[in-house]
């Protein structure tokens, strides 16, 4: 990652340019400029020590910038249409005034680690959009295939003045909380004819959802839509909504066709109107804070304990006993503890 900070050009020699300093990014992300923007979601997204503190001042000057966008996690499986849609409403968007910044996780490989990052070459028409950001970052297995540090790279986003932000996820069938907890607003998308695979929906993706969008809708798929968007209404009904304040609606909509993403968009602007008159949408922000801050404070400990020298001269020989059934989890488990530091019993 050392390109994050230090970056060559050549000419004649190779020379390194000038160490970017924290009010560099600062004052190029609050300028709008897309190469800083850029490189400041990289720091962002670094591993390395050294750039996460660089990272975190940089954050805390944009922290007051930020806030004002709005925030949507889209979801579904793969198939389901999730790029096409965005490009679309993101489309949609740009034309009546609006920043739109995408990130899209890519799935990272549990073999090689590596990601395949298309996101942006399957988004064209909104990739050249001027008013239009897209952020494809691997998810590096990250639980909902969401990447650790997108809640960060949205507060970049947001301060260099992007007032909607879609999150697009993996769909993978993970849990879709960490999705939901670090949206305002969750949508999401179903493919027409339920019969079967509605007997397949997770009841906690239902629970999550703010609006379900049966997608491909159009042309021979409009009378399957209408029956699952039906079947997807009554599976609601039997479930209590999140919010006293809203009630999630079900719709039929196509992103290859461009339908119905303007009603789509009017519902998710209403949702926004009604909780914010209550302060509910000030709330859930502040709530998200919290719970991200344990989320937070859980990995660095698990990094912590993983790294620390008394517990990696020993894990080798735990694995080995408890391979050769002479040592049970939870006896390895204390053990590891108490490398760590941690006597209690379990």
């Amino acid at each position: 990652m050392n390109d994050i900070v230090n970056h060559s050009v050549k000419k004649g020699p190779v020379r390194r340019r000038k160490q970017l300093s924290v009010d560099d990014y600062v004052k190029g992300v609050l300028a709008g400029d897309r190469t800083m923007i850029g490189r400041t979601i990289s720091l962002v997204e670094s591993t390395s020590p050294r750039y996460r503190k660089i990272a975190q001042e940089v954050l805390l000057k944009l922290l007051p910038h930020s806030g004002n966008a709005h925030r949507i996690g889209i979801t579904g499986v793969p198939g389901v249409g999730k790029s096409t849609t965005i490009e679309a409403l993101g489309c949609n968007l740009c034309e009546t005034g609006h920043k739109v910044a995408v990130l899209a996780v890519d799935p990272t490989s549990s073999v090689s680690g590596g990601s395949i990052l298309g996101d942006k070459t399957r988004m064209n028409n909104l990739a050249i959009q001027e008013n239009a950001f897209i952020r494809p970052s691997p998810s590096s297995g990250t639980l909902g295939g969401v990447t650790k540090m997108t809640r960060e790279t949205m507060i970049v986003c947001e301060a260099a003045g992007f007032d909607v932000v879609l999150v697009e996820t993996v769909g993978v069938g993970q849990s879709e909380t960490v999705v939901a907890d670090m949206v305002d607003f969750f949508l999401v998308l179903m493919l027409p004819g339920a019969g079967d695979e509605l007997q397949g929906i997770k009841k906690g993706v239902l629970e999550l959802a703010d609006m379900i969008a049966v997608n491909k809708s159009d042309g021979p798929n409009e009378k399957k839509a209408k029956m699952a968007a039906r079947d997807y209404k009554n599976a609601l009904h039997i479930m209590k909504p999140q919010s006293p304040n809203w009630n999630p609606p079900v719709i039929c909509v196509s992103g290859l066709a461009n339908m119905n993403l303007d009603d789509m968009w009017a519902k998710i602007e209403d949702h926004r109107e009604k909780l914010s008159a209550t302060d509910e949408l000030k709330n859930k922000r502040t709530e998200q804070q919290y719970r991200w801050m344990w989320a937070m404070v859980e990995d660095r400990l698990m990094e912590a304990l993983k790294s620390h020298p008394d517990v990696t001269t020993q894990i080798d020989a735990i694995h080995d006993a408890i391979g050769n059934d002479t040592l049970t989890a939870t006896v390895g488990a204390q053990r590891i503890l108490n490398a760590f530091g941690l006597t209690e019993t379990l």
